[in-house]
């Protein structure tokens, strides 16, 4: 069951970085730090949400719309951090 435990948590880092990179990567663009017109750029970005898209869009057909701000990432974001403390806190239970 520990290594089930392991594979999970792996998982979820894994996602977690790939949300942090489109995160932060979002912001750059929006702030015309980067330009999608790089082709290492737009390959990245559109890598990524092709990554991520499958977890936004149930969320965004929940979420009212806030045309100017999408609140879609952040609330993964803040599921993610919840799925990984209540696996975190009942570890002991499964053992």
């Amino acid at each position: 069951m520990q290594s089930i435990y392991q594979i999970i948590m792996l998982i979820l880092d894994v996602v977690w970085f790939i949300m942090i990179a489109h995160i932060i990567m979002s912001w750059l663009i929006s702030f015309q730090v980067l330009n999608l017109h790089q082709p290492v750029v737009s390959q990245i970005w559109y890598g990524l949400n092709r990554l991520l898209e499958p977890i936004y869009t149930p969320i965004r057909r929940i979420l009212p719309d806030t045309r100017p701000l999408d609140l879609a990432p952040l609330v993964a974001f803040i599921g993610l951090i919840v799925i990984r403390i209540v696996l975190q806190n009942n570890i002991g239970f499964f053992q």
